[in-house]
């Protein structure tokens, strides 16, 4: 279910900023078993703040994760890897949070993969959307 209030692009700005500290910080862990859920879970974290900016930013007031990143799945740019993998990022955190899945270290180097080659090109994207 989604609403219509007044954009803040202050806030959007906010939310992109956070995700891309928040990236920098998790791409410095070491990648092992125990911290694989973590590295997803905060690269998917990343990637569904982009896109909630979008929403923000156009005033949209919305219930679930999966529109946050359709905002970034709709976004018609280049990339060197598929957008659509965002989903499957999201998929395998849910997978994550509400089944009890512990992820494997292949995984989350997928993860990392994913975020070092989408994360920066969405981002210079979603800034020009925004400003």
């Amino acid at each position: 279910m989604e609403r219509i209030k007044k954009g803040d692009k202050q806030k959007a700005l906010s939310l992109i900023k956070t995700a891309e500290e928040d990236l920098k910080f998790t791409l410095t862990l070491s990648v092992s078993k125990e911290s694989s859920n973590t590295i997803i879970r905060n690269i998917y974290e990343s990637f569904r703040m982009m896109g909630e900016s979008i929403l923000v930013n156009k005033g949209i007031k919305f219930s679930d994760h999966v529109q946050s990143i359709n905002e970034l799945l709709k976004l018609k740019i280049q990339t060197s890897r598929p957008l659509n993998l965002l989903d499957s990022l999201r998929k395998l955190r849910h997978k994550i949070n509400y089944n009890g899945h512990l992820s494997t270290i292949e995984e989350s180097k997928e993860a990392i993969s994913i975020a070092r080659s989408l994360f920066d090109d969405l981002k210079k994207e979603v800034e020009k959307i925004i400003n």
